[in-house]
């Protein structure tokens, strides 16, 4: 099959994606940390799904797998949708997943890290970083970190962030919101990695995602 250019790609996105608006986007952000579950005991696994693929999910006894954040507790009330490796449910799916006795998340293990795609469990629900970037803007598939530049422009400046734009780095991914009065702080949502393994509102300093490597850049999408 003929791999597909940046600009042939560009143009595909486009014709399948629903109009999109940076409100929209916010508020599509902001629905995924009102989901509100109950969790049980059979959402959780620490080891091989029925495929063979190892899950941990993000509950209270993560600790004991040497994985950090784990949340939620079978029995009481938990909010927000866990995060999933390779993960791309919306609010909806994630529900019926829950009901169908699917697992709740995936955290991103060093294992999964070096395996990539291959290491998706398909017996949990949920979302990671660049899959929820994906849901917001309202994309037919999950893009990966390495992807989204493909259908994005890189901005010339911190400056010129406006809500529904993201900050990316290799391998994780922030949706930008708006900046504190001050403009030192950034304020928006991401899929977290440990220790927060959720979705969820951020506040983060400027200077600090300055040097984790961040860089801004807007989705050729999104109209203003």
């Amino acid at each position: 099959m003929k791999p597909v250019g940046f600009a042939a790609l560009a143009f595909v996105v486009s014709s399948c994606a629903p109009s999109l608006t940076r409100e929209g986007t916010i508020e599509t952000a902001r629905s995924y940390t009102q989901v509100e579950w109950i969790p049980e005991n059979r959402h959780i696994l620490h080891g091989k799904d029925a495929n063979g693929m190892e899950v941990h999910t993000p509950d209270r006894t993560l600790l004991y797998y040497e994985e950090r954040g784990g949340w939620w507790t079978p029995k009481e009330p938990a909010k927000s949708m866990p995060y999933k490796w390779g993960g791309f449910d919306t609010p909806k799916s994630f529900l019926t997943g829950l009901k169908e006795g699917k697992k709740a998340g995936d955290v991103a293990t060093m294992w999964k890290k070096r395996t990539g795609d291959a290491a998706v469990s398909t017996e949990a629900v949920g979302i990671d970083c660049s899959g929820f970037i994906s849901r917001c803007w309202n994309l037919p598939r999950p893009y990966s970190t390495r992807q989204l530049p493909q259908i994005c422009d890189q901005l010339e400046s911190w400056d010129e962030l406006r809500a529904g734009d993201i900050l990316l780095k290799p391998g994780h991914v922030l949706l930008f919101e708006k900046w504190s009065p001050d403009r030192r702080t950034v304020i928006g949502y991401e899929a977290g990695p440990v220790p927060f393994w959720r979705v969820h509102a951020f506040r983060n300093d400027r200077d600090r995602l300055l040097r984790e490597g961040y860089t801004p850049w807007r989705y050729r999408g999104l109209k203003d």
